[in-house]
């Protein structure tokens, strides 16, 4: 069975947007107590001692009892929502759900996962946590803190399901059977590992010969002996070199003989 808590609440005769910004500037926390036997009840939490009780359920089952200002009777319950605020995390609403000692309820039990996994420790596998948490049905005397589930014998590529939880005494699941709690997955590095393989497998098939060449590459230079390709003149070589520089159009080059003069008649 899990710790009871006590907290004191106050009646809150006002309600609405108003009334509970008001709350909420006493650093007090607006609050509603509902059950199946009972009408809705409006209540005030002072801040304080409400993140005291926060901090000391944790995550975990808790059942707290009430004390609703100067009545004699009070409320078992359990926390069914809390809001806050996003942006400055302050407590804006509780929900309380009101229980009876002689009744089942249900409630979300977190799950946590006992032991070293076979696949871990010797496969190199992950765990991984499929369902945080689980309804189950039970009575406030029965309500565990959590559910364990040890994970020793889980193997890669093995899932624990709700319909092999181990039982519990006065607790019933009610989630589906094959619902998964936990796996041991392989791990994450290696499955992107093969598609990395299996990318650079794809690009080298569609390197084919006869691809184009890559931007900016340079042509092949022709095989040596190759009748087509056009042999570079040798430096002062054979007449329609381009002429050195500074000499003047149709000038003869250097070393040339001038041309003989015609004959006289």
């Amino acid at each position: 069975m899990s710790k009871q808590f006590k907290l004191n609440v106050d009646p809150r005769a006002q309600t609405g947007r108003s009334a509970s910004r008001r709350l909420r500037k006493a650093n007090r926390v607006p609050a509603i107590l509902y059950g199946k036997h009972t009408k809705p009840e409006s209540l005030s939490i002072e801040g304080p001692e409400f993140v005291r009780l926060l901090k000391a359920v944790g995550s975990r089952a808790v059942l707290i009892e009430l004390q609703r200002g100067d009545k004699v009777d009070k409320a078992l319950s359990f926390l069914q929502e809390v809001q806050r605020d996003p942006m400055t995390d302050k407590f804006l609403h509780v929900d309380f759900h009101e229980v009876k000692e002689n009744e089942k309820f249900e409630i979300r039990v977190p799950v946590h996962a006992e032991g070293e996994s076979f696949g871990v420790k010797n496969q190199s596998g992950v765990l991984e946590m499929a369902s945080y948490t689980l309804r189950i049905r039970v009575l406030p005397k029965d309500l565990p803190e959590s559910i364990t589930v040890d994970v020793t014998e889980l193997k890669v590529g093995e899932t624990i399901k709700v319909g092999s939880l181990k039982a519990i005494a006065g607790v019933e699941f009610m989630d589906p059977k094959g619902q998964p709690v936990v796996s041991c997955v392989e791990p994450v590095a290696e499955i992107v590992q093969e598609v990395v393989v299996t990318a650079s497998a794809a690009e080298g098939a569609a390197a084919a010969p006869g691809a184009a060449p890559a931007d900016g590459a340079a042509a092949a230079a022709p095989a040596a002996g190759d009748p087509k390709a056009a042999a570079a003149p040798a430096a002062g070589g054979k007449p329609g070199a381009a002429p050195a520089a500074g000499a003047k159009p149709g000038a003869p080059a250097a070393g040339a003989k001038p041309a003989a003069a015609p004959a006289k008649k």
